[in-house]
């Protein structure tokens, strides 16, 4: 049973709106593409794990702490008997396996996951033992991408490869499981330990000065957007969506970016750029959030 949903994480949101707006640097790209090839693979997984059958509790996406230790945990089931640990990658391509890292034919090196799941693997168990739980932990790295090959791996090894995943979930499938209070008591627990922000985010720098604004399309990211009538059209796509819905999609995008500053009138309309109206921006908002002073200091929230 799904039991914590998996949400895009407060970096790759924001990753995603400042790679409409500013120009990212070649390493910030880089960043940027990772974060969302991760979080590809991760719903991948959580396709599969949602498929079981069996009595199982399915927490995705765990930020926890632990002796000061802050860890993220992609996926974990609770069974019966054990804590299953899963990190997903979505690695491509051929490496070659090494005990520190991971080389590509051509010399890349990345380093070895199995040294990131020994150390989620101990502060987890850390963790069960301070909450009181004498669940046995099993940890795993499952290489999602079905374009994914590993050379020269050492028998025994917590890696499940893309040819086996199939398998491995046949024998999830099986485990014998029979749920009871405490194992929702601890599944609530570690749900109210998650943290929603973690505690060291590295993001580019960024200004409300150096955004590009304007509204963007909902489903290509473009700006060439015009209005016609209550709609917005996307010049490069063809989309279509209401003004109001396309601008109140823009001021959360601004509140997400700058919750410091006020929402007020004269900053979406310049947010927005493409609504000529001021009076059009000044209704949306007012149908659609709390309007506090009066005036020239009249602000939404």
């Amino acid at each position: 049973m799904l039991y914590k949903a998996r949400s895009e994480s407060v970096v790759l949101k924001t990753l995603r709106i400042l790679n409409k707006r500013m120009k990212l640097t070649e390493d910030e790209q880089w960043y940027y593409l990772n974060q969302e090839k991760g979080f590809e693979g991760e719903v991948q997984f959580d396709l599969l794990t949602e498929k079981l059958q069996h009595n199982c509790l399915i927490l995705n996406d765990l930020q926890l702490e632990s002796n000061k230790s802050s860890f993220q945990l992609d996926s974990t089931l609770i069974f019966q008997e054990t804590y299953s640990l899963f990190e997903v990658k979505n690695y491509e391509g051929e490496y070659v396996y090494d005990s520190e890292y991971f080389k590509t034919p051509g010399g890349k090196d990345i380093q070895n996951p199995l040294d990131q799941l020994k150390r989620s693997k101990l502060c987890l168990q850390q963790l069960l033992q301070s909450l009181g739980s004498k669940l046995t932990i099993e940890a795993y790295i499952v290489f999602i991408n079905p374009h994914f090959t590993l050379y020269q791996t050492p028998p025994n090894l917590p890696l499940i490869l893309p040819t086996q995943i199939d398998h491995f979930m046949e024998k999830l499938n099986q485990k014998p499981s029979q749920l009871n209070q405490s194992h929702t008591n601890l599944a609530d627990k570690l749900v109210s330990l998650h943290q929603t922000v973690p505690p060291n985010i590295h993001l580019p720098t960024y200004t409300y000065e150096n955004m590009k604004k304007g509204m963007t399309c909902l489903k290509c990211n473009s700006f060439s957007l015009f209005i016609s009538g209550k709609k917005v059209i996307c010049r490069k796509c063809g989309y279509e969506e209401l003004v109001t819905l396309a601008v109140m999609r823009n001021v959360e995008e601004f509140r997400f970016l700058f919750p410091e500053l006020k929402i007020t009138t004269n900053m979406i309309h310049e947010w927005c750029v493409i609504v000529n109206s001021k009076k059009r921006i000044s209704r949306v908002l007012g149908k659609n959030l709390k309007i506090t002073g009066l005036g020239q200091w009249a602000f939404y929230e």
